[in-house]
C-alpha cells in the first residue's frame, strides 16, 4: 500500500515520534491523546501517522545503527525508504535537499555487519537472557518476527455463535478471514478492518483476542458447573473466553487490582452473553475475598503481569520501556501470585501460570522455583492438556509459542495440578 504522505502528516508523526522515544508512556496512549486532539483528522491520515511511528519503533536500532546522528523526522524519511520500500522519487518532496544525497546512500546500507541485538531488533539485555535457551539464529528468527505487525485474530463466542456461522457473518460483510492452526474458536480476519460496526460484534458473537491468547484459556479446561478464578483479569479477554468454555455455568470470578482495566470488563461481559461471571476489585493477592475461597476453586488462571515482550509486534515500545530491573521487580511480583493462585485449589484442581513474555526468569524459572517449594504440585505437561482438547500441538511440557513458528504473539504457560 502506498503512503500519501504529505509535509504536514510527515510534521505530525514527527511530533509523536519525539514524545515516543522518550519511552515515559505507552506509544499507544500518546498516540490516542494526539488524535482527540485533532478531531479533523480522517481514518486514512491517523493511519499513515500510526504506520510511520510504529514502523521507526519496530526498527529504530537499526536505523539509530544506520544513522546515528539523526532525528525523527530524518529516522521517518529513512524508514520510509529502507524498510517500507517507498521510492526516492516519491520522497524527495519531503527532504530537504542538504539530506538528500544521505539518504539515497543509506537507503542501500547493509545490516549484515550490525551485532545480533541491531538485526533482530531486541535491546542487547534482551538478546543477551535469550542467549541462555536459544541459539543465535532461534534468536534472529524471533526478533525478526515480533519486528512484524500482528495480524488481527477473533474468538467466537460460543454461546452465541460458531465458527462457520461467524465466518459467514463476516463474509456477507465483504470481510476474509480464515479458521487457525489450533484454536478452534479462532479466525484471522485478512486486514485491520472495523469491526465494532458490525451486527456479529455488537450482539456478542466474537471477540478480538490473539489466537495465542485463546490457548492459554483452553489450557486451563474450564468445565460446566465449576468454581473458576481468573486472578489477574485485566479487561477480561480470557475471562470471557472461560466463561464461554463452561457454557455460562457455574461460578467463574474475575479479579484484578486495577479498576480502570477491570471496568472495561462490563460492557464486554454485557455483549457476551454470559451469566457466570462476578468481577471483583481486589487490593493485593492477599486480599480477604480471595482467602475466603481458599482450598475451595477447581482452576485458576494466573496471566501474570510481565514484560511482555512477546507483544511486540503490537507494542514495539515495550522493548525500550523495559529493563533488567523491571524484569526482576515483575518476577517477585510473578512468584507471589503463582502462590496466590495456589492457594485456592482444592486437591486435583489446576492452576495455569502464563504470561506474555519471552524471557526464562518469567516463565520457566518462576515455574521450577514454585514447583520445587510446593511438593503437592505437579507438572501436567502442556502437549497433553492440548492434546485432550483435541488440539495437535507440541511445545513440550511447557506451553512456549513463538511468533516465528506459531503466528501467534510470544506466550509461556504452564499447567500445574495439585495432588488428589
Amino acid at each position: 500500500m502506498s503512503l500519501k504522505l504529505t509535509p504536514a502528516l510527515l510534521q505530525d508523526a514527527s511530533t509523536i515520534l519525539t514524545e515516543a522515544l522518550q519511552f515515559s508512556a505507552p506509544t499507544d496512549s500518546l498516540l490516542s491523546t494526539f488524535f482527540r486532539e485533532q478531531p479533523k483528522l480522517g481514518r486514512q491520515e491517523r493511519t499513515i501517522i500510526t504506520e510511520c511511528v510504529y514502523g521507526v519503533l519496530r526498527r529504530l536500532l537499526a536505523l539509530r545503527w544506520i544513522l546515528p546522528a539523526g532525528n525523527p523526522r530524518l529516522w521517518i524519511l529513512l524508514w520510509l525508504g529502507r524498510f517500507r520500500g517507498i521510492s526516492q522519487r516519491e520522497l524527495d518532496p519531503l527532504i530537504p535537499p542538504r539530506d538528500r544525497d544521505i539518504l539515497a546512500a543509506l537507503k542501500s546500507k547493509s545490516l549484515e555487519s550490525a551485532p545480533l541485538d541491531v538485526q533482530a531488533e531486541l535491546p542487547d539485555w534482551v538478546v543477551d537472557k535469550l542467549r541462555a535457551v536459544m541459539a543465535d539464529e532461534a534468536i534472529l528468527n524471533l526478533g525478526r518476527a515480533l519486528q512484524q505487525p500482528a495480524p488481527m485474530d477473533i474468538r467466537v463466542n460460543t454461546v452465541k455463535s460458531s465458527r462457520e456461522s461467524l465466518l459467514a457473518a463476516l463474509e456477507k460483510n465483504g470481510i476474509a478471514a480464515q479458521p487457525t492452526d489450533y484454536s478452534p474458536t479462532c479466525l484471522r480476519v485478512i486486514g485491520h478492518p472495523d469491526l465494532s460496526k458490525l451486527a456479529a460484534f455488537k450482539s456478542g458473537e466474537m471477540e478480538v483476542q490473539d489466537e495465542g491468547s485463546q490457548l492459554l484459556a483452553i489450557l486451563v479446561g474450564a468445565r460446566r458447573g465449576e468454581m473458576v478464578a481468573d486472578l489477574c483479569a485485566g479487561a477480561g479477554g480470557k475471562t470471557l473466553a472461560l466463561g464461554a468454555q463452561m457454557s455460562s455455568s457455574g461460578r467463574l470470578y474475575a479479579f484484578d487490582i486495577n479498576e480502570k482495566r477491570l471496568s472495561r470488563l462490563s460492557p464486554r461481559l454485557k455483549r457476551s452473553g454470559l451469566s457466570n461471571v462476578t468481577p471483583q476489585l481486589i487490593v493485593s493477592e492477599n486480599d480477604t475475598r480471595l482467602k475466603r475461597l481458599a482450598g475451595k476453586l477447581d482452576r485458576v488462571l494466573v496471566d501474570a503481569p510481565c514484560s511482555g515482550l512477546g507483544t511486540l509486534r503490537r507494542n514495539p515500545d515495550l522493548k525500550f520501556r523495559q529493563s533488567p530491573q523491571t524484569v526482576a521487580s515483575l518476577a517477585k511480583t510473578q512468584a507471589s501470585l503463582i502462590r496466590a493462585g495456589a492457594r485456592l485449589l482444592k486437591p486435583g484442581g489446576r492452576l495455569v501460570y502464563a504470561t506474555c513474555s519471552v524471557l526464562p526468569e518469567e516463565n520457566r524459572v518462576i515455574v521450577t522455583s514454585f514447583l520445587a517449594e510446593h511438593p503437592e504440585f505437579h507438572l501436567y505437561p502442556a502437549r497433553e492438556a492440548l492434546a485432550s482438547q483435541r488440539i495437535s500441538l507440541d511445545t513440550g511440557d511447557y506451553l512456549e509459542l513463538n511468533p516465528a513458528l506459531h503466528g501467534t504473539d510470544g506466550f509461556f504457560a504452564a499447567v500445574l495440578v495439585k495432588n488428589p
